[in-house]
Parts: C-alpha cells; structure tokens; sequence
C-alpha cells in the first residue's frame, strides 16, 4: 500500500531530510513513525501526498509509482488519501457541517450525497450533534475530531495523520487513536507520525524509528493480507 525504496529528500539549502529510506506498510495496516523534531517524520509525509517529490529513490502508493505518475493523476491519487495534522485548519466562518463537506463541494459531489456523507462522518467521530455549529464554540478535542471527519468523508484507501494528539491532553489523545483504531478496523491503511511515546507504546501496532533522516528501525511487520497462522 505505501513503499519507499531508497528514498532520499534533499531541500535545494542543502538540507538532507531524508536518507535513503526503505519500508513497506500492507494493505489494511495501522502504523506510527516516530523520531526527535526535524528527523524526518513529516518530510516523509509530504512525499506520500507529493506535496514534495524525493531526490532519489521511488515511492510507491496505492499501486502508483509516485516518480512516474503524471500530473493530471495527482489528483486521483490525493482523492484515495486522507490528511490530519496536529492543527486541525478549520475555517471559523463555516459550520462544523461545512468543514466537514468541503472536501466533497471542491469534487463535485451532489448535493444530498454530501449530506448523506458528512452526516455519516460526524457520527462516526460522535458530533453529528454539533454539525450547525462554529469551530469556535468546540474544546480542542472536537476540533481534532472534525478534522478526522474531514479526512475520511470522501472515504480514502490511506489516512495519514502528523503530530494528531500534539495539543491534546492524555486522555482526549487516547480517545483520537481509538478512532484511528476503529477506522483501520474497517480495512483503512493508517500511517501516523508521533513523538508520544507513551501512548503508542501502549497499542499493539507497529512503530517505525527516524532518526537525523535515515530510518533507523522499522519495528516488527505484521502481515494484514494474509490470515494468521493456527496457535494450536
């Protein structure tokens, strides 16, 4: 589902950000990248998405080759993925609903299946009750949780996420990777970058290491497309 095969991102300063990378997340697989600030974490990001493009190597998503896929494409790519970061960006002057929809009113989708989905979402995130109001009336944790809505309404293959619970305290950061879990449940490929130890440490995923651009430790892989083996 996603692969990096020596990939290397160097910025035109000089900057190496990253340094010949490799690692595979399966189809269906939730995932955490994790490293010290600047190590890499959202620069690898950004290559998924090609908000940036590597310097060398391949990067391989959803059954594209990044490096060869043309530009009327990077559309159709963007559409199969969903992005979070760690400031959600609503627009204050739009409903939670609207938030929400745009995504959906920027693709052309009609009207009533636009509604049909960001309901679907909301409820999925537990805010269908607060659809008509303002990002400025939500605490913190709602907001996040719009943003999630926001990135699974037009119901992407991959979500990826960067720094999601950085502003959030412990027990609100606990309740967003639940919702992670429970849309990697339903077969979504999840890649998040986080530096909390703590509560990664906690989930039964596997954690990737970068360390000064150059993936240290890829943790221990599970095979999603495939059934586990008898323990008898």
């Amino acid at each position: 589902m996603i692969e990096f095969d020596k990939v290397s991102k160097r910025y035109i300063n000089g900057y190496e950000a990253l340094k010949q990378v490799n690692f595979h997340i399966g189809k269906g697989e939730m995932a955490f990248l994790t490293g010290h600030s600047g190590a890499g974490k959202s620069t690898l990001l950004k290559l998924i998405t090609l908000i940036e493009k590597p310097s060398a190597g391949r990067v391989f998503v959803n059954g594209y080759n990044l490096s060869q896929l043309a530009a009327w494409r990077i559309p159709q790519l963007r559409r199969s993925i969903g992005v979070i970061f760690q400031n959600p960006n609503l627009l204050d002057e739009y409903t939670v609903f609207d938030n929400v929809a745009l995504p959906l009113v920027i693709g052309g989708y009609r009207h009533q299946e636009i509604g049909r989905r960001v309901r679907a979402a909301l409820d999925k995130v537990g805010l269908l009750s607060k659809e008509k109001y303002h990002p400025q009336a939500l605490s913190g944790g709602e907001q996040q949780r719009v943003g999630i809505a926001r990135a699974v309404v037009h119901k992407p293959v991959v979500l990826l996420a960067d720094e999601p619970t950085g502003n959030l305290d412990p027990q609100l950061s606990s309740e967003i990777m639940y919702l992670f879990e429970q849309f990697n449940q339903v077969g979504v490929s999840i890649l998040i970058a986080s530096h909390d130890l703590a509560l990664i440490g906690r989930l039964q995923h596997r954690i990737m290491t970068l360390h000064q651009g150059a993936m240290v430790s890829t943790g221990v892989r599970i095979d999603y497309e495939q059934e586990p083996e008898s323990q008898e």
